[in-house]
């Protein structure tokens, strides 16, 4: 026990978890975009291969690290673009277009990259964000080496949870995105565009997933390798019920499967010995699903969600 509140109360520990969180915080960012316009995107794990494939090869390719950010999210923009068209205008399944992208996009990329290097046996390198070195705060006892010893990619998924909240609850944007997603009818007989809105926001929310595959390739580790997404991208899917579809939530909720993960992590090198590994790689998703479980019976999910629109039906 003494082990346990000496690693929850390490700075170490916490740092870890807002890294491990990073990338969560962009899936689940972006599916509860989706999500709140009414439009399930169960494409996020393949998106978030593609965004972790084509923003390391932008940097290899020498776009730098910003343009292998913009290109990530060009390339998820475009997937969700795809995703959009089948399930708005067009009303197919959204369980079956999202895993369609997700296969598609998923093998698209490993394609891609056999393709640019048949006979690379190892990924080759890139130069990764560093972390920040911000004068006096990056020395602050405590909250210097959690926040501000962080990479700038971080501080991008941090900024999004703000621009996502102040979008949905502050701007005219962001009430038409939830009115759509709630009662798309009332937005059509306002005159505004149910297709238009619906199909911006899985777009919008399309590129937030591919910055979070893309976190992984350029800032958590410096290259790209076959299973690196690991499920991350269902994980996210979790994380929205968990949040409620509230930004605010939805970090907190990527924190605290950040936390369990850098727990198991540290756990396994306490007392490995003692406990199979399994054990502590499953906890996490354990937790986390208890975490739903609890949290999902409270949740007030979009009236919309999943539900076809088509103009001039009632």
């Amino acid at each position: 026990m003494m082990d346990i509140l000496n690693i929850l109360m390490s700075e170490s520990f916490w740092a870890a978890s807002l890294r491990i969180a990073t990338p969560l915080i962009f899936g689940v960012l972006g599916a509860l975009l989706c999500e709140k316009s009414g439009v399930l995107n169960l494409g996020i794990e393949g998106i978030f291969v593609t965004g972790a494939m084509v923003g390391w090869m932008a940097v290899w390719l020498g776009l730098g690290l910003w343009g292998g950010v913009l290109a990530a999210a060009v390339a998820g923009a475009a997937f969700g673009l795809l995703h959009a068209i089948l399930t708005v205008p067009l009303g197919l399944s959204q369980h079956v277009s999202g895993l369609g992208v997700t296969l598609f996009a998923t093998s698209l990329s490993y394609f891609t990259y056999r393709t640019a290097l048949p006979t690379v046996s190892s990924p080759p390198k890139i130069e990764s964000f560093r972390a920040l070195d911000i004068p006096v705060l990056s020395d602050l006892p405590f909250l210097g080496p959690v926040l501000f010893q962080q990479t700038a990619f971080t501080w991008l998924a941090l900024l999004m949870v703000l621009l996502v909240w102040y979008v949905l609850n502050r701007t005219p944007l962001g009430v038409a995105i939830q009115a759509v997603g709630d009662n798309p009818d009332s937005v059509d007989a306002q005159g505004l565009s149910v297709y238009g809105l619906r199909i911006g926001a899985v777009v919008a929310g399309s590129a937030l997933m591919a910055l979070g595959g893309a976190f992984l390739t350029m800032s958590a580790f410096d290259s790209f390798f076959f299973g690196m997404v690991n499920g991350r991208g269902w994980i996210c899917i979790a994380l929205v019920i968990f949040a409620s579809w509230r930004p605010g939530k939805a970090l907190l909720g990527a924190l605290l499967f950040g936390a369990f993960d850098a727990l198991q992590v540290r756990l396994q090198t306490e007392v490995g010995a003692l406990v199979p590994s399994q054990v502590f790689i499953a906890a996490p998703y354990v937790l986390s699903i208890v975490a739903l479980v609890i949290a999902a019976r409270r949740a007030d999910y979009p009236r919309a969600l999943l539900t076809p629109w088509f103009k001039g039906q009632r």
